[in-house]
């Protein structure tokens, strides 16, 4: 059995893609049993090889004591016998899923797989995809037959980038198998690492579907929430007033508007509609709220715009701070942020924009949406964007943003972290 030759060191684990959800995921396995981490990226590598987390999220402390051999280079995946694959699955520019590094990634698994070994899917896809995209091609490289010569799992990621509470170990993870025979020695393998517990999905199929759907809900609730703000905007009200007296009640959903962007919760629901498509399904209300919450930039922009129009006529005269450029707050990982919708829509009204960030890095910003980040806050303004509630920020007083502001100017907070504190400031929040 695979789960006794891991943990006897009779044989190796292998886990391809070290990114958020990876490298974690090669790290904890490898204080109890021997791993190859594999990334593309030479230079990722290298700096892993010194004990250095290339997205930030980990310390120096967390690869000590650990088992494990990093390396860019497919022969060495040779040595594994248990892959998993942790690659990203993005959409492409028409908001269709783009599997080329998953796919890319399971033709080098099946060029190095052996009879009796094991490959475990963690990227999130569509229900089906394991089966009808990947196992194909494994079959194909391979030479070998399914289920007879190799096994195929999919045990679906959840991490959630910057959360120090809800961390890999202490979060249920959901597996499966391709018979029942593998559903076991997978589930097995991930209860050495997960505290939390293992579910035992009854299919590939049904641990796909249960992972594409926990991001499309969260989705479906954030538009309602932003909808209801633009509701509430009209009205003259604030949301988050609203929201916390209906959240007194016992069974209310604690959901908050707000910019919808990251690999997850901004991708994973055009999987699941791009499925559905393939069924004749037209799914009404996840492509209603995500036709929300794509616009929510663009909606934002133009609430500022109105009212800097309102004090001053001129907008190509006027200049904006924007504060955070990352997807979430207290991360490094700017993949579709839509800060940037905020950003590309300020300018096209002319507006000069200045965006100021302590966690992103300026090069990946440069190459990825094609602006600069300031050096430093160079005031005064005549608006202030607060888009990511980073923790540097929330330790800034009315004070502070009056020193840097034009009297009148337009105070935005998107995630409403201030609405206690600003009493004199033209105050907007979602």
């Amino acid at each position: 059995m695979i789960y006794n030759d891991l943990l006897s060191g009779k044989k190796k684990m292998a886990v391809i893609g070290l990114g958020y959800v990876g490298l974690p995921i090669a790290l904890e396995f490898a204080r109890k049993i021997s791993v190859i981490g594999f990334d593309i990226k030479d230079d990722r590598v290298e700096l892993m090889k010194q004990g250095i987390d290339p997205s930030n999220e980990l310390e120096a402390k967390d690869f000590e004591g650990c088992d494990i051999k990093f390396t860019s280079t497919l022969e060495d995946l040779k040595e594994a016998s248990y892959y998993i694959v942790a690659v990203p699955t993005p959409i492409d520019m028409h908001k269709k899923p783009d599997l080329t590094p998953l796919l890319s990634a399971t033709k080098s698994v099946g060029k190095v797989i052996s009879e009796g070994d094991y490959v475990v899917y963690e990227s999130t896809v569509y229900p089906g995809c394991t089966e009808e995209d990947c196992i194909p091609i494994l079959i194909e490289e391979s030479g070998l037959e399914y289920i007879e010569q190799f096994k195929v799992g999919f045990s679906p990621e959840r991490i959630n980038p910057g959360d120090r509470e809800h961390t890999l170990t202490r979060i249920v993870k959901v597996s499966s198998g391709c018979d029942e025979e593998s559903a076991e020695e997978i589930a097995k393998t991930y209860e050495l690492v997960i505290e939390a517990g293992v579910h035992r999905a009854s299919s590939i199929k049904v641990a796909e579907a249960a992972k594409i759907i926990e991001n499309t809900q969260r989705d479906i609730n954030i538009a309602f929430m932003n909808e209801l703000s633009m509701i509430f905007n009209k009205i003259g009200i604030n949301t988050y007033e609203v929201l916390e007296a209906a959240g007194t009640k016992w069974n209310f959903l604690k959901f908050y508007p707000g910019l919808v962007g990251g690999h997850c919760i901004g991708v994973d629901p055009y999987y699941l509609t791009y499925k559905s498509m393939k069924f004749g399904h037209h799914a009404q209300i996840i492509n209603a709220g995500r036709g929300i919450n794509d616009s929510m930039g663009a909606y934002v922009a133009r609430q500022i715009t109105l009212k800097l129009s309102a004090t001053f006529p001129n907008l190509k005269d006027c200049r904006v701070l924007v504060m955070g450029a990352t997807f979430k707050e207290n991360v490094s990982d700017i993949r579709n942020s839509k800060v940037s919708d905020v950003i590309t829509e300020l300018k096209e009204f002319g507006v000069c924009v200045d965006v100021v960030d302590p966690h992103a890095s300026p090069e990946e910003i440069r190459e990825e949406y094609d602006f600069e980040l300031a050096d430093s806050i160079q005031g005064p303004y005549h608006g202030i964007v607060v888009a990511v509630s980073h923790n540097e920020y929330a330790s800034l007083d009315e004070s502070y943003f009056e020193s840097i502001m034009h009297p009148g100017a337009v105070f935005a907070d998107l995630k409403g972290i201030y609405r206690d504190k600003i009493k004199n400031l033209n105050y907007w929040s979602l």
